[in-house]
Protein backbone atom coordinates (compact mmCIF):
# COMPACT_ATOMS: atom_id res chain seq x y z
CA UNK A 1 0.00 0.00 0.00
CA UNK A 2 3.14 2.58 1.20
CA UNK A 3 4.29 1.72 -2.64
CA UNK A 4 1.22 2.94 -3.78
CA UNK A 5 0.76 5.43 -2.31
CA UNK A 6 4.61 6.94 -3.11
CA UNK A 7 3.78 6.10 -7.33
CA UNK A 8 0.25 8.06 -6.97
CA UNK A 9 2.61 11.21 -5.44
CA UNK A 10 5.00 10.66 -8.08
CA UNK A 11 2.19 10.86 -10.89
CA UNK A 12 0.93 13.61 -8.80
CA UNK A 13 4.49 15.42 -8.95
CA UNK A 14 5.31 14.69 -12.54
CA UNK A 15 1.32 15.58 -13.43
CA UNK A 16 1.91 19.49 -11.53
CA UNK A 17 5.19 19.49 -13.44
CA UNK A 18 3.44 18.96 -16.91
CA UNK A 19 1.12 22.03 -15.73
CA UNK A 20 3.80 24.41 -14.41
CA UNK A 21 5.74 24.13 -17.71
CA UNK A 22 2.74 24.77 -19.97
CA UNK A 23 1.48 27.64 -17.96
CA UNK A 24 5.02 29.55 -17.14
CA UNK A 25 7.09 28.09 -19.95
CA UNK A 26 5.09 27.68 -22.71
CA UNK A 27 3.31 30.67 -22.95
CA UNK A 28 3.97 33.30 -25.51
CA UNK A 29 4.24 36.90 -24.25
CA UNK A 30 4.36 39.69 -26.03
CA UNK A 31 5.47 43.07 -23.93
CA UNK A 32 4.08 45.89 -25.57
CA UNK A 33 3.59 48.14 -22.45
CA UNK A 34 5.18 48.54 -19.50
CA UNK A 35 2.42 47.23 -17.09
CA UNK A 36 2.74 43.95 -18.76
CA UNK A 37 6.60 43.34 -18.64
CA UNK A 38 5.71 44.52 -14.75
CA UNK A 39 3.12 41.74 -14.45
CA UNK A 40 5.37 39.05 -15.95
CA UNK A 41 8.52 40.00 -14.24
CA UNK A 42 6.09 39.53 -10.94
CA UNK A 43 4.77 36.09 -12.64
CA UNK A 44 7.83 34.68 -12.67
CA UNK A 45 9.03 35.50 -9.24
CA UNK A 46 5.69 34.07 -8.01
CA UNK A 47 6.30 31.04 -10.22
CA UNK A 48 10.24 30.31 -8.92
CA UNK A 49 8.88 30.48 -5.35
CA UNK A 50 6.15 28.47 -6.20
CA UNK A 51 8.39 25.77 -7.70
CA UNK A 52 11.07 26.07 -5.38
CA UNK A 53 8.91 25.38 -2.55
CA UNK A 54 8.21 22.20 -3.95
CA UNK A 55 11.50 20.94 -3.23
CA UNK A 56 10.50 20.03 -0.16
CA UNK A 57 8.00 17.59 -1.12
CA UNK A 58 10.48 15.91 -3.64
CA UNK A 59 12.78 15.42 -1.07
CA UNK A 60 10.44 13.79 1.05
CA UNK A 61 9.14 11.70 -1.95
CA UNK A 62 12.98 10.67 -2.29
CA UNK A 63 13.27 10.09 1.59
CA UNK A 64 10.30 7.85 1.73
CA UNK A 65 10.99 5.96 -1.57
CA UNK A 66 14.55 5.39 -0.24
CA UNK A 67 13.21 3.71 3.09
CA UNK A 68 11.07 1.95 1.05
CA UNK A 69 13.85 0.29 -0.95
CA UNK A 70 15.66 -0.50 2.05
CA UNK A 71 12.95 -2.74 3.51
CA UNK A 72 11.56 -3.79 -0.05
CA UNK A 73 13.62 -3.91 -2.45
CA UNK A 74 11.79 -4.98 -5.44
CA UNK A 75 9.17 -2.54 -5.26
CA UNK A 76 11.42 0.06 -4.19
CA UNK A 77 13.54 -0.23 -7.33
CA UNK A 78 10.67 0.62 -9.54
CA UNK A 79 10.11 3.37 -7.58
CA UNK A 80 13.68 4.40 -7.85
CA UNK A 81 13.33 4.83 -11.56
CA UNK A 82 10.68 6.33 -11.75
CA UNK A 83 12.03 8.72 -8.83
CA UNK A 84 15.02 9.47 -11.03
CA UNK A 85 12.96 10.39 -13.87
CA UNK A 86 11.12 13.33 -11.48
CA UNK A 87 14.00 14.33 -9.49
CA UNK A 88 15.60 15.02 -13.61
CA UNK A 89 12.39 16.51 -14.37
CA UNK A 90 12.33 18.84 -10.88
CA UNK A 91 15.49 19.75 -11.59
CA UNK A 92 15.29 20.97 -14.99
CA UNK A 93 12.40 22.70 -14.26
CA UNK A 94 13.79 24.93 -11.84
CA UNK A 95 17.27 26.05 -14.02
CA UNK A 96 14.34 26.81 -17.12
CA UNK A 97 12.36 29.29 -14.70
CA UNK A 98 14.95 30.10 -12.57
CA UNK A 99 16.47 31.51 -16.17
CA UNK A 100 13.50 32.87 -17.57
CA UNK A 101 12.96 34.60 -13.98
CA UNK A 102 16.44 36.05 -14.48
CA UNK A 103 15.91 37.14 -18.29
CA UNK A 104 12.69 39.31 -17.35
CA UNK A 105 14.13 40.53 -14.38
CA UNK A 106 17.32 42.06 -16.72
CA UNK A 107 14.75 43.16 -18.93
CA UNK A 108 12.92 45.32 -16.74
CA UNK A 109 16.29 46.39 -15.27
CA UNK A 110 17.38 47.80 -18.90
CA UNK A 111 13.90 49.82 -19.41
CA UNK A 112 14.13 51.34 -16.01
CA UNK A 113 17.64 52.37 -16.61
CA UNK A 114 16.54 53.34 -20.02
CA UNK A 115 14.12 55.65 -18.13
CA UNK A 116 16.62 56.98 -16.13
CA UNK A 117 19.04 57.83 -18.56
CA UNK A 118 16.01 59.45 -20.69
CA UNK A 119 15.53 61.54 -17.71
CA UNK A 120 19.09 62.86 -17.60
CA UNK A 121 19.08 63.98 -21.17
CA UNK A 122 16.17 64.89 -20.94
CA UNK A 123 17.05 67.58 -17.83
CA UNK A 124 20.05 68.32 -19.63
CA UNK A 125 17.91 69.59 -23.27
CA UNK A 126 16.30 71.67 -20.56
CA UNK A 127 19.36 73.27 -19.49
CA UNK A 128 20.65 73.62 -23.18
CA UNK A 129 16.92 75.42 -24.42
CA UNK A 130 17.26 78.00 -20.85
CA UNK A 131 20.96 78.70 -22.01
CA UNK A 132 20.15 79.16 -25.80
CA UNK A 133 17.33 81.36 -24.53
CA UNK A 134 19.27 83.45 -22.28
CA UNK A 135 21.69 84.81 -24.90
CA UNK A 136 18.51 85.91 -27.18
CA UNK A 137 18.07 90.30 -26.66
CA UNK A 138 21.63 90.34 -24.64
CA UNK A 139 22.79 94.12 -23.69
CA UNK A 140 25.48 95.46 -26.35
CA UNK A 141 28.30 95.08 -23.71
CA UNK A 142 31.35 92.49 -23.79
CA UNK A 143 30.94 91.02 -20.75
CA UNK A 144 27.09 90.33 -20.89
CA UNK A 145 27.84 88.61 -24.50
CA UNK A 146 31.23 86.69 -23.08
CA UNK A 147 29.64 85.21 -19.87
CA UNK A 148 26.35 83.64 -21.94
CA UNK A 149 29.00 82.29 -24.17
CA UNK A 150 31.14 80.59 -21.53
CA UNK A 151 27.22 79.85 -20.27
CA UNK A 152 26.46 78.19 -23.55
CA UNK A 153 29.87 76.34 -24.44
CA UNK A 154 30.02 74.54 -20.49
CA UNK A 155 26.71 73.25 -21.17
CA UNK A 156 27.58 72.55 -24.39
CA UNK A 157 30.85 70.53 -23.37
CA UNK A 158 28.72 67.55 -21.95
CA UNK A 159 29.89 63.96 -22.53
CA UNK A 160 28.10 61.66 -25.10
CA UNK A 161 28.27 58.47 -22.59
CA UNK A 162 24.86 59.16 -21.53
CA UNK A 163 23.17 59.03 -24.99
CA UNK A 164 25.14 56.13 -26.10
CA UNK A 165 23.37 53.95 -22.99
CA UNK A 166 20.61 55.29 -24.53
CA UNK A 167 20.78 53.76 -27.57
CA UNK A 168 22.57 50.61 -26.96
CA UNK A 169 19.74 49.96 -24.10
CA UNK A 170 16.43 50.78 -26.48
CA UNK A 171 18.28 48.75 -29.19
CA UNK A 172 18.50 45.80 -27.22
CA UNK A 173 14.78 45.86 -26.01
CA UNK A 174 13.66 46.63 -29.98
CA UNK A 175 15.74 43.81 -31.12
CA UNK A 176 13.61 41.26 -28.68
CA UNK A 177 10.59 43.09 -29.89
CA UNK A 178 10.29 44.52 -26.28
CA UNK A 179 8.15 47.66 -25.75
CA UNK A 180 9.11 48.54 -29.50
CA UNK A 181 6.89 50.80 -30.22
CA UNK A 182 6.91 52.61 -26.92
CA UNK A 183 10.85 52.84 -26.97
CA UNK A 184 10.74 53.86 -30.77
CA UNK A 185 8.66 57.00 -29.81
CA UNK A 186 10.51 58.35 -27.28
CA UNK A 187 13.74 57.72 -28.69
CA UNK A 188 12.60 59.20 -31.81
CA UNK A 189 11.03 61.90 -29.61
CA UNK A 190 14.45 62.58 -27.74
CA UNK A 191 16.57 62.58 -30.81
CA UNK A 192 14.32 65.10 -32.52
CA UNK A 193 14.84 67.31 -30.13
CA UNK A 194 18.33 66.63 -29.41
CA UNK A 195 19.07 67.81 -33.32
CA UNK A 196 17.01 70.71 -32.77
CA UNK A 197 18.46 71.83 -30.09
CA UNK A 198 22.09 71.05 -30.46
CA UNK A 199 21.65 72.75 -34.03
CA UNK A 200 20.07 75.95 -32.55
CA UNK A 201 22.73 76.15 -29.71
CA UNK A 202 25.92 75.64 -32.21
CA UNK A 203 24.35 78.07 -34.05
CA UNK A 204 23.46 80.75 -31.12
CA UNK A 205 27.24 79.84 -30.20
CA UNK A 206 29.05 80.37 -33.96
CA UNK A 207 26.84 84.29 -33.62
CA UNK A 208 28.38 85.11 -30.21
CA UNK A 209 31.87 84.41 -30.97
CA UNK A 210 31.47 86.20 -34.02
CA UNK A 211 29.65 89.30 -32.09
CA UNK A 212 32.29 88.37 -29.09
CA UNK A 213 35.12 88.63 -31.90
CA UNK A 214 33.37 92.17 -33.34
CA UNK A 215 32.72 93.71 -30.16
CA UNK A 216 36.83 93.27 -28.82
CA UNK A 217 37.88 94.73 -32.32
CA UNK A 218 35.79 97.66 -31.60
CA UNK A 219 37.02 98.05 -28.33
CA UNK A 220 40.18 97.81 -29.88
CA UNK A 221 39.52 100.38 -32.09
CA UNK A 222 37.99 102.83 -29.80
CA UNK A 223 41.12 102.36 -27.53
CA UNK A 224 43.51 103.43 -30.07
CA UNK A 225 41.79 106.05 -31.13
CA UNK A 226 41.80 107.18 -27.22
CA UNK A 227 45.44 107.36 -26.90
CA UNK A 228 45.61 108.63 -30.21
CA UNK A 229 43.15 111.47 -29.13
CA UNK A 230 45.04 111.92 -25.78
CA UNK A 231 48.13 112.27 -27.00
CA UNK A 232 47.41 114.67 -29.48
CA UNK A 233 45.81 116.82 -27.59
CA UNK A 234 48.75 116.62 -25.51
CA UNK A 235 51.02 118.10 -28.80
CA UNK A 236 48.21 120.89 -29.32
CA UNK A 237 48.50 122.05 -25.57
CA UNK A 238 51.90 122.10 -25.87
CA UNK A 239 51.87 124.33 -28.86
CA UNK A 240 49.45 126.90 -27.53
CA UNK A 241 51.30 127.19 -24.55
CA UNK A 242 54.42 127.84 -26.45
CA UNK A 243 52.28 130.17 -28.88
CA UNK A 244 53.52 128.63 -31.93
CA UNK A 245 51.58 129.77 -34.87
CA UNK A 246 49.50 126.78 -36.74
CA UNK A 247 50.64 127.53 -40.16
CA UNK A 248 54.33 126.62 -38.69
CA UNK A 249 52.94 123.41 -37.74
CA UNK A 250 52.33 119.98 -40.07
CA UNK A 251 49.66 119.81 -41.88
CA UNK A 252 47.76 117.10 -39.09
CA UNK A 253 48.42 119.47 -36.46
CA UNK A 254 46.74 122.11 -38.58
Amino acid sequence: EKAVNLKKDLAEMQEWMTQAEEEYLEKDFEYKSPEELENAVEEMKRAKEDVLQKEVRVKILKDNIKMLAAKVPSSGQDLATELNVVLENYQLLCNRIRGKCHTLEEVWSCWIELLQYLDLETAWLNNLEERVQMTENLPEKLDAVNDALESLESVLRHPADNRTQIRELGQTLIDGGILDDIISEKLETFNARYEELSHLAVSRQIVLEQQLQTMRETDHMLQVLQENLVELDRQLTSYLTDRVDAFQMPQEAQ
